[in-house]
């Protein structure tokens, strides 16, 4: 091996971080192999580089014997006290059998080592640059479909959004530019696999941080989210500042900032909703955009229990109930809708009931 080799592990090293120490040991472990495959020795043997000179040598390791049975492995004392007469018996002796054709082996081996461990830390270098990355959002390209997998293409590698994952009704042109968020990376045989989400709550989190100032700079904060995604979407904001309006502010001057969303999203449409720490208040409004009379709140059983004009009844249901849906889910909250026609229906009984129980309370004490 020459100097040349010797500079480009250098060189490496700085560029890619791959010490050369360890790249050598890998080389003479492989050049191990090569040396038993070619010459088909049993011996035990290890190989030696001088990255000084680049000098490669095979050495047989021999234990020092009274009597040799195996010529491989052992040596006899006599034989190893001519090389040395210090050796004594136990003793491992080393000798030089590197065959004459070594060198263009060598050379094979190592140039297959060094790709090998090349990709191996490319592989490294992105699993952790995206490991960290969990839970952001990026921006790829779509590349190609692979079944009902949509491969995007993330400048170093792929990335998979699985049909689980995609967004209903949602089309994926090659080409087209989307952004997604970062569920899950794996490391396999192959290189870091990386699964990506269009219909994640964490998606709309991270793009309302990206287009919101306030909320990157943590004077808006983003409570909570409950998604369907491709549909509809509650946020719950809250204000640090009693100065600034958190719905405003997620709103944006003429609705840019919620617009540049819903764009992204493709017309999934977004209710903002204003946190609070009173849940009768919290759960009133995620109701939105239906206008709520009154909420009870049951502590044990968890429940909130609503009541809201007649005419707006079927709005604080929402169409398939999604409206409801989606409010339990961003307050946490079981929510009992009633209309106030109902709600007054429901009273009577229970007054009429009460009296009933009354009459026959009186009779027994009769």
């Amino acid at each position: 091996m020459n100097q040349e080799f010797f500079q480009a592990l250098r060189d490496l090293e700085k560029e890619k971080g791959i010490a050369t120490d360890i790249i050598l040991e890998v080389i003479e472990g492989a050049l191990v192999s090569a040396y038993r495959k070619n010459f088909g020795s049993l011996q035990n043997v290890r190989v030696e580089i001088d990255p000084e000179s680049g000098n490669v040598r095979v050495l047989a390791r021999k234990l020092v014997v009274d009597e040799v049975k195996d010529s491989r492995a052992e040596i006899s004392i006599t034989e190893a006290q001519r090389l040395d007469p210090r050796y004594e018996l136990e003793d491992v002796v080393e000798i030089e059998v590197t065959p004459r054709d070594f060198g263009r082996i060598a050379a094979q081996t190592a140039k297959q080592v060094v790709v090998q461990r090349l990709r191996e830390a490319e592989r490294g270098m992105i699993f952790e640059e995206f490991a960290n990355r969990e839970g952001d959002i990026v921006t790829g390209l779509v590349q190609r479909q692979e079944q009902r997998n949509i491969l995007i293409d993330l400048g170093k590698t792929e990335a998979i959004l699985t049909p689980s994952e995609q967004m209903p009704g949602e089309e994926y042109r090659t080409g087209d530019r989307i952004k997604i968020y970062i569920v899950e990376v794996k490391k396999t045989t192959k290189g870091p696999q990386i699964l990506v989400s269009r219909t994640h709550p964490g998606l709309l989190k991270r793009l309302f941080e990206l287009e919101v100032p306030e909320i990157f700079e943590g004077v808006v904060e983003l409570k909570n989210v409950a998604r369907e995604a491709g549909a509809r979407s509650k946020i719950a904001v809250h204000s640090r500042d009693e100065n600034v309006d958190p719905v405003g502010a997620c709103v944006g001057p003429k609705g840019m900032r919620v617009q540049a969303i819903v764009n992204e999203l493709r017309g999934e449409k977004i209710d903002i909703i204003k946190w609070s720490s009173d849940p009768t208040r919290f759960v009133a409004n995620a109701l939105s955009p239906a206008k709520v009379l009154t909420v009870e709140i049951q502590e044990k059983e968890k429940i909130a229990r609503v009541i809201v004009p007649d005419y707006q009844l079927s709005l604080a249901i929402g169409k398939e109930g999604q409206n409801a849906r989606l409010a339990a889910k961003l307050t946490g909250w079981k929510i009992d809708i009633k209309s106030e026609s109902q709600a007054g229906y429901f009273l009577e009984e229970d007054y009429q009931k009460e009296a009933h129980n009354t009459e026959n309370d009186n009779d027994y004490q009769e």
